[in-house]
């Protein structure tokens, strides 16, 4: 069984993480994957939009930790930072479809999302600071662009849940759908976007994601704090007793 399914669906690359029995987190092998498909949609002219959704149950819980600290070197060509890397410079307008936990990058791929909905279920959660980490794909920038600084100290800071009727208000979603529709529901927008003028529609993205040389420039500078903090001693030991819990 994929842990990364794939269906193009009029227009539509569904996205799909696969690994229920560990909550969808994500390893490096999915993180390979999740960066081919986006690459091969953007290549492909048959599709116009890119939709990630999980199962009722989950989103994503983030990273495996497991499997994400056999891999510790961190670097642009790590698989984690060219998935972000790649979401960031996608052409092609991305939804989401959200149910259950979005977890650290569970809920910082969503910034770089277009459209995002979510059902009632729906549970975010930033926490790289309670891991003795730092925020990463850009968070760090965006965030505070969308909620305002103050609630992005409290969201990143303290790395405390919040519901989808939270994540609303904070204008990080779209909107809050029913759990009997979310999935069709979000389909449906990413079909609506995939039926616009293709090349107008990239522009407008394009426009409106004017700072994406800054976001870059400021991925890069979380990237290289990231690596120096997982290397501390305070991060191997909040580690520790996560992989022990």
């Amino acid at each position: 069984m994929s842990t990364i399914q794939v269906k193009d669906d009029n227009g539509v690359r569904i996205i799909t993480f696969n690994r229920p029995d560990k909550r969808n987190a994500l390893n490096l092998q999915m993180y390979t994957r999740l960066t081919e498909y986006l690459i091969q949609g953007e290549s492909d002219n048959e599709i116009r939009a890119f939709m990630f959704r999980g199962q009722a149950e989950c989103f994503t819980s983030g990273n495996d930790v497991a499997d994400f600290l056999k891999n510790s070197n961190l670097g642009v060509d790590h698989p984690a930072f060219r998935f972000l890397f790649c979401l960031l410079d996608l052409k092609k307008p991305v939804v989401a479809a959200v149910t259950g936990s979005a977890v650290g990058i569970g809920t910082t791929l969503l910034l770089h999302c277009d459209l995002v909905y979510a059902d009632a279920s729906a549970k975010f959660q930033l926490p790289f600071v309670r891991l003795a980490l730092v925020p990463e794909a850009g968070a760090s920038m965006l965030l505070p662009q969308i909620v305002g600084p103050v609630k992005a100290a409290e969201l990143i800071m303290l790395g405390e849940s919040f519901n989808a009727a939270a994540a609303h208000s904070y204008g990080l979603i779209n909107d809050v759908i029913d759990s009997d529709d979310i999935f069709q529901f979000a389909l449906h927008k990413a079909k609506l976007l995939a039926q616009q003028p293709p090349i107008s529609l990239q522009a407008t993205k394009r426009l409106m994601r004017y700072n994406r040389e800054e976001v870059r420039t400021q991925m890069k500078k979380e990237l290289a704090e990231f690596a120096t903090r997982l290397a501390s001693d305070e991060a191997k030991s909040r580690f520790a007793a996560f992989l022990k819990k």
